[in-house]
């Protein structure tokens, strides 16, 4: 096989990308890892990669903005300094800034480009992940697409690359770690309800609009039901900001720092229901071994499978709304759905395969 440089900067990416990696050991193949920096919190980058058991990256870079265009601009340039063999293959997975960086680098250098989870579609070009995406899809040799529907898209679009359907890797991350989490994980002892809901929620459009943020606050603090948040940076400094961070210090709300894999694991797996804008969260939520309803945070989704599948609901940035939803499910029992759209965790094992035909 010709040498894979697997790039990577947040930590959705790096869980999605360590069953890809310990396949890639298991076959003793030659891979380098590259940590672009887009995280540059601890608990959202070193400690996953600490959690999952991963060899620490070979390249570990540090972007010094924030500014989208610019850090796409750091990494490409960072990349410049490593991936000097003509025969790189370069894999990336999912739509972040790192992602769009790594593959226009790809192309500028002539080298093929593998994109993992190609395929997904919000419709909604609000969202900078769409932009990413979409575009990484088109200059993409080797597409692999999650599920048919996300097959179907890149179709629709006539994109050039080649396409596969492999299933999520997410699904794999779940089924290896579930058991490690069950084992290593000490959160329960510092959640101090018996019964609680998992709330997440990061996304631009959400935390950096003021009526969307206070919209999310008060349905939650409203609802009056036992509400764990693990509180991104960024939605702790737009609260801040906002001067609505007093609101949820309530006894119904109970605020941790963000977790790490395992933890969060233990979290979900745990609560009652997810409330979330995470895209990753409603694909992990279908997996057997969790098997939560979630409530999407979000006008649009691009894991509309999760939806069809009844294990997600789309949910408008309405406190009424908010608050009567999580009643609603808080007193209905969701019915377990066993079988995930997203593959049953031999995701990475159809991904060697075709690694290895490249």
């Amino acid at each position: 096989m010709k040498r894979i440089v697997i790039i990577a900067g947040t930590r959705p990416e790096i869980i999605k990308i360590a069953p890809i990696m310990r396949r890639l050991q298991e076959e003793k193949s030659k891979y380098i890892f590259v940590y672009t920096g887009q995280h540059y919190d601890h608990q959202l980058s070193s400690q996953i990669i600490s959690d999952l058991e991963l060899p620490l990256p070979d390249y570990n870079f540090k972007l010094k903005s924030k500014i989208s265009s610019v850090q796409i601009a750091e990494i490409m340039t960072n990349l410049e300094k490593i991936s000097k063999e003509k025969n790189d293959i370069i894999l990336v997975q999912g739509d972040t800034n790192s992602v769009l960086a790594a593959s226009l680098f790809a192309i500028k250098q002539n080298k093929k480009l593998v994109h993992v989870e190609a395929g997904l579609r919000s419709f909604d070009w609000r969202m900078p992940e769409e932009h990413n995406r979409r575009m990484v899809d088109h200059i993409s040799d080797y597409l692999l697409a999650p599920t048919k529907e996300s097959k179907q898209n890149l179709i629709n679009e006539k994109v050039n690359g080649k396409i596969y359907v492999t299933g999520n890797t997410v699904m794999d991350a779940v089924k290896e770690h579930i058991k490690l989490s069950e084992k290593k994980s000490l959160i329960q002892n510092s959640i101090k309800f018996n019964e609680y809901i998992l709330a997440t929620f990061h996304r631009s459009e959400n935390v950096d609009d003021k009526k969307n943020l206070q919209n999310i606050i008060d349905g939650i603090v409203k609802s009056n039901l036992p509400v764990v948040i693990p509180l991104h940076p960024r939605t702790k400094k737009m609260l801040k900001k906002f001067n609505l961070y007093k609101k949820i210090e309530t006894k119904n709300v109970q605020i941790i720092p963000p977790q790490g894999y395992l933890d969060f694991l233990s979290l979900m797996k745990n609560c009652k229901f997810i409330v979330t804008d995470s895209g990753g969260i409603q694909e992990e939520a279908t997996s057997q071994f969790l098997a939560k309803r979630v409530i999407v945070l979000r006008n649009s989704t691009e894991r509309p499978e999760a939806i069809e599948n009844g294990n997600a609901i789309l949910l408008q940035l309405n406190q009424q709304k908010i608050s009567k939803q999580l009643k609603f499910e808080w007193h209905n029992n969701f019915k377990k759905i066993n079988k995930s759209p997203y593959g049953n965790g031999d995701a990475s094992k159809k991904i060697i395969k075709i690694l290895k035909k490249i």
